[in-house]
């Protein structure tokens, strides 16, 4: 099957029977609701910058399994280059629609499945990657969107997943039939999730045999019977159903998405089962998804991050201080913080090195690195967006007083006489209207809806800030430097 276009995965969408809920209502036609839809077209535009011939070597790849042009967020890396060329194509993703384009997470859980299930099979004779290869080849063929399901709820952070007083707060093995496993529990803050033909559940952690049960990774239909999904709100978020309220909405066209995924006794077939109680592989699987998930950060944030630079340089140009020297510093701080972050992205890349099964992985220090910076930078970039802006990015009235013929002024002015002659700006350059649509895109992305693809996500996606602070311990040695010191300090 050829590569779909966005328009023809979004009919897709439309064939799956997918339960999803939201206000506590069943929603019955998600693909067209106002507060999702915009989530399913940044997925689309994944499909279409693929159909571009201008981005085909980013976007594209080439098959390792059947010599085919495939979607890259479909591909397992086969060298540096493909690894640099990921980077670059989420960063490209990001500047198209300054949001989260969602599918990130399952071509990095593709990338750590494909490694980790050969290592299985070798230590215990399975055939967990012969499996997982036929998924990956009817998820090419197909070219389907898949969700990378990781975090669990986790109850007592405190409790082990076996010392739970609710066992379901970890995915888990609830039955093992001849056929396959009944698996029960949820996987939380799922990105993408209402927008996937299928999910790809992995473990959250390392694990000891006590939580052998909950050592289990399978993939199954976003429709499978006894699934179904919570949508997540989002700041300002209903916005989106207020008629009127175009400009209010800032990102109008694209937007985020998360959701609550449970499994309520979910039955699995074996040939979709990739790790079922090899507790002392959960680890690496966790160690690797998460390395490769945080190079991408490398790549979408600073996507992102170049359309708030830009909304942050137009904000100045319409209020008329473009030529400040410390606008113009601002905006230089904001675009060295951004580079910084790409050149972690792409240096974590450049030192990647093949698996034993011929896949390439990240070098996984500098991937922690890159997003360790990513927890951070983004606050700043977003802080200094919002100095240049100015206070009327949050105090402004809504987009109906503007249009609002209700008379108030002594000579007949109308309410939206009133806002336009005082929010004005530099008329020179732009009308009211387009400084109010760019303040109201910096809201959006700093403080509102996308914040889910952009700030808040910087700090938890991928991993809390601890979580990387654990990984580059690790990774650091600070034996080896400890030796390097000794031996020109010539100490003994």
């Amino acid at each position: 099957m050829a590569m779909m276009t966005g328009a023809q995965y979004i009919e897709s969408l439309r064939k799956l029977n997918t339960r999803v809920y939201m206000f506590g209502e069943k929603i019955e036609n998600w693909v067209d609701h106002p507060m999702i839809r915009p989530s399913i077209n940044c997925v689309a535009m994944t499909y279409d910058l693929a159909q571009d011939p201008q981005h085909e070597d980013l976007m594209t790849a080439t098959s390792h399994l059947t010599g085919e042009k495939i979607n890259r967020f479909g591909h397992i890396h086969q060298s540096t280059d493909d690894l640099m060329k990921k980077v670059k194509m989420q960063r490209l993703c990001g500047q198209k629609t300054a949001s989260c384009f969602q599918r990130c997470v399952g071509m990095d859980a593709f990338n750590a499945e494909y490694s980790t299930t050969y290592e299985i099979d070798k230590k215990y004779g399975t055939d967990y990657h012969e499996r997982f290869k036929k998924f990956l080849l009817y998820v090419q063929e197909n070219d389907l969107v898949v969700d990378g399901a990781m975090t669990d709820p986790k109850g007592n952070r405190g409790l082990a997943p076996h010392a739970q007083p609710d066992p379901d707060m970890y995915v888990r093995i609830k039955e093992v039939r001849e056929d396959g496993i009944v698996v029960r529990g949820a996987k939380v803050h799922q990105t993408g999730s209402i927008n996937s033909h299928w999910h790809l559940v992995m473990p959250t952690q390392a694990m000891k045999e006590a939580d052998k049960d909950y050592a289990v990774s399978f993939a199954c239909p976003s429709d499978a019977e006894g699934l179904y999904m919570i949508y997540g709100r989002q700041s300002c978020d209903t916005r989106k159903l207020e008629d009127g309220a175009d400009v209010d909405l800032g990102n109008k066209q694209f937007g985020g998405q998360e959701a609550l995924v449970v499994f309520d006794d979910v039955f699995i077939p074996n040939e979709y089962v990739f790790m079922a109680g090899e507790y002392d592989f959960a680890g690496m699987l966790v160690e690797r998804f998460s390395g490769f998930h945080r190079q991408s950060y490398g790549g979408c944030k600073v996507g992102v991050g170049d359309v708030v630079i830009g909304a942050a340089a137009l904000a100045a140009e319409y209020n008329g201080v473009e030529k400040a020297s410390h606008i113009k510093d601002k905006l230089i701080e904001m675009t060295h913080l951004n580079e910084t972050l790409y050149c972690c992205g792409i240096a974590c890349s450049a030192d990647g090195c093949a698996t034993e099964c011929g896949s390439y992985i990240i070098n996984m220090l500098e991937a922690n690195v890159c997003k360790q910076n990513v927890t951070r930078f983004p606050y700043e970039i977003v802080r200094l967006a919002e100095d240049i802006a100015g206070g009327l990015m949050v105090t402004m009235p809504g987009e109906k007083d503007f249009k609002s013929d209700l008379v108030v002024g002594k000579n007949g002015e109308t309410i939206g006489d009133v806002c336009n002659k005082y929010f004005a700006g530099n008329d020179d350059v732009c009308s009211t209207e387009d400084r109010m649509r760019v303040l109201r895109f910096l809201e959006n992305i700093c403080l509102g809806s996308s914040a889910v693809g952009y700030r808040t996500e910087s700090m938890h996606g991928a991993g809390s800030p601890q979580a990387q602070r654990i990984m580059i311990q690790r990774q650091g040695n600070i034996e080896g430097k400890k030796a390097l010191a000794k031996e020109i300090a010539g100490t003994k």
